[in-house]
């Protein structure tokens, strides 16, 4: 994170993945959204989990991880909950053990949704979160006020603006997903 700048995502954020990831798996009616309980931004957003969840028709149940060695219990904890797919919150332990989450959601035939594009990269189903390049170039913005001799305390944090959707249709295709056209209509990027 640059000081004035958050990877912090708008209220409603969460919603939208979710969205996104029941277009992808209509028939899911059960997904489950693992979190890290030590992360402050994830705790707004669980009173919002069941709202959303009969929104879209489907039953949210969270599982959890903090730690690594949590990951494989979160996954089993999703799939003994019969979950039909998952959305992994965006945390530093989703980004350092990417590979390993993305193992663990093939090994339980988990359609995911990532925050980081990272994970679609790594072998994950699909991403939906800020465009990287979008908050690189408005730091350089940023950077630039400050050498013209702004003052830091001055000016706004900003959070991201913009949002990249980003599909895998290999690792669709392994898990039996046709992904709508209106999905890759819309994807920033689709790796084939």
């Amino acid at each position: 994170m640059l000081p004035g700048f958050s990877t912090v995502v708008p209220e409603g954020f969460v919603g939208k993945q979710l969205q996104f990831l029941k277009e992808v798996v209509p028939k899911a009616s059960r997904i489950a959204v693992l979190i890290n309980p030590t992360n402050p931004v994830h705790r707004p957003e669980l009173p919002r989990l069941p709202e959303i969840g009969r929104l879209l028709g489907v039953e949210l149940v969270v599982v959890e991880a903090s730690k690594p060695d949590q990951l494989d219990t979160a996954f089993e904890a999703a799939h003994m909950q019969s979950a039909e797919a998952i959305l992994v919150g965006g945390d530093p332990l989703i980004f350092t053990h990417s590979a390993k989450v993305v193992e663990l959601a093939a090994r339980y035939r988990l359609p995911a949704m990532y925050l980081n594009r990272r994970n679609v990269q790594n072998g994950g189903l699909m991403s939906y979160g800020p465009d990287n390049v979008d908050f690189w170039r408005r730091a350089g913005a940023y950077v630039d006020k400050i050498l013209k001799g702004e003052n830091p305390g001055d000016l706004p944090v900003e959070q991201p603006t913009r949002f990249d959707l980003i599909v895998n249709l290999k690792t669709a295709t392994v898990l039996g997903i046709t992904v709508p056209p209106l999905i890759l209509a819309q994807a920033n990027e689709v790796i084939e």
